[in-house]
């Protein structure tokens, strides 16, 4: 099926008096790949299950181009759905699995033979056809997944935390396997995760969900780089968080106190109660930075080229930063970070 733009307008979900999904707008273009991001019960596997059709609306509506499709059931829909735990038939051989859709809907033999040893090249899985899943590996049976969701040539492909359970190297692999199937095809991809590596590492837009709420929507590098709020940069790894208070402003230049620190950011907020976000990679080690701060380090935890260091101020306030200089418990050392890397937030 072809399309221009698969759309959510207002979709919410409430399970009795609570609300799981509040008022998603979202327009998805054909042949993007956005990344549904938050933690665990942040709405984006309701969101997902909205639009398979697993899970009916209690608001708003869900379109492809100028046909609504919230009130079709999931097999009308036509959507490829990838789960976490795989969900291939045990008694059916790869083959067969990846070929299930195509029989349900009566694809004729030879096209749909065709189709699936077109699937199978694709994931790699050529040599494997005859085998049952549980001579796979977890990544060969992920692989068996997507294959079967992507041979319907489906107009979205829908991905639930697919390499949750994976070890880390089989997510690294299956992580540019699925990226490569991405451009290889033109999938128009919506992928539900709580890793903000791997929604970096795959997507085009990120929706960051909290509580059923979308807090922002944009390319990897606006989430990174420009969260929106506290929430969003905490999420995406700016691990010191510090109450403190807006002293002085001018522009976007803002001075801040508290917490045993005195800070210049970047923000816009007047004086008042405020949250400063700072990564841990943007701390420098060493005399002459601006936003000196003086630290007694407590734990050093190895990362190979650097350390991931847990230090104290002077007050106990903790703070993280990571380093390539070797240090070690109890080492005092001075820490700054650029103004234009320490964000101010409203509180």
């Amino acid at each position: 099926m072809t399309f221009g733009q698969l759309r959510l307008d207002g979709v919410s979900r409430s399970f009795g008096t609570a609300n799981a999904l509040s008022g998603l707008d979202l327009a998805i273009a054909r042949g993007e790949f956005v990344a549904l991001l938050g933690p665990s019960g942040c709405g984006k596997s309701t969101a997902l299950n909205c639009l398979a059709g697993l899970l009916p609306l209690t608001g708003g509506s869900i379109w492809l181009d100028d046909t609504r499709i919230d009130g079709q059931p999931p097999e009308q829909r036509g959507f490829g759905m990838v789960f976490q735990n795989y969900a291939l038939f045990p008694h059916m051989s790869v083959r067969a699995n990846v070929g299930f859709g195509l029989k349900m809907r009566k694809v004729a033999r030879a096209d749909a033979r065709r189709r699936v040893d077109e699937a199978l090249r694709l994931v790699q899985l050529t040599d494997h056809a005859a085998k049952f899943p549980a001579q796979l590996s977890g990544g060969q049976q992920q692989r068996v997944a997507i294959a079967r969701a992507v041979v319907l040539e489906p107009p979205v492909v829908l991905m639930d935390e697919p390499l949750s359970n994976l070890d880390a190297k089989l997510r690294l692999e299956m992580r540019m396997e699925i990226r490569r199937l991405h451009q290889t095809l033109g999938l128009t991809t919506v992928y539900v995760t709580h890793d903000q590596e791997e929604a970096l590492s795959l997507a085009d837009r990120l929706v960051v969900l909290r509580d059923g709420a979308v807090q922002q929507i944009g390319t990897p590098e606006e989430v990174y780089a420009q969260p929106v709020n506290s929430y969003v940069a905490s999420f995406m790894g700016y691990r010191n968080l510090l109450d403190v208070t807006v002293t002085g402003a001018a522009g976007t230049s803002v001075t801040v106190e508290g917490a045993g620190v005195r800070l210049t950011g970047r923000g816009s907020l007047a004086q008042g109660p405020a949250k400063v976000a700072i990564r841990p990679e943007d701390f420098v080690v060493g005399d002459g930075t601006e936003n000196a701060l003086d630290v007694t380090v407590e734990i050093v935890e190895y990362h190979g080229r650097e350390l991931s260091v847990s230090a104290r101020l002077e007050n106990g306030t903790p703070v993280y930063f990571r380093t390539d200089k070797r240090l070690a418990p109890g080492d005092t050392t001075r820490i700054g970070v650029p103004a234009e890397r320490v964000l101010v937030f409203e509180p």
